[in-house]
């Protein structure tokens, strides 16, 4: 009986756990992009924010040339992430840097997206938000 009773407040305890884990798990869905496009922004770096648990970039850009410059939010991975990709530090771009943006647009609509690479207009750079990545997006291969 008491092995019961024991069975039953694990049954409880990992139940109330198990219910603290789904919002966490459903925070790291990528649904709200719409990976099957690519959309290209030009513009200024407004803001980077180099934090846990995802960098986000603010361009200030147009869709085409024109329009009214918009605030566009750019999402990535973590720092960590970035920086085990290849290439990426705290300050490899900052507010004022001229830039294009390749980015998977938000399903609803708005002004944002996924990252895929960010290329700096003064040197030609690029870096990309693809964790896989085996290459350093600005290193030549050596042969």
């Amino acid at each position: 009986m008491k092995q019961i009773k024991n069975m039953k407040w694990l049954f409880a305890g990992v139940s109330f756990f198990a219910l603290f884990a789904l919002p966490v798990n459903a925070h790291h869905s990528t649904t709200m992009f719409d990976h099957s496009k690519t959309i290209k922004i030009t513009g200024t770096v407004k803001e980077v924010h180099w934090t846990n648990p995802h960098v986000a970039i603010f361009v200030e850009g147009v869709l085409a040339e024109g329009e009214a410059p918009t605030v566009w939010l750019m999402e990535m991975t973590s720092p960590g992430n970035l920086v085990r990709a290849g290439g990426w530090t705290r300050t490899v771009v900052k507010p004022g840097d001229k830039v294009s943006v390749d980015f998977s647009p938000l399903r609803d609509g708005n002004k944002g997206g996924a990252l895929k690479k960010i290329t700096l207009a003064d040197s030609g750079k690029f870096y990309t938000a693809d964790i896989r990545a085996q290459e350093s997006p600005n290193l030549e291969t050596v042969k």
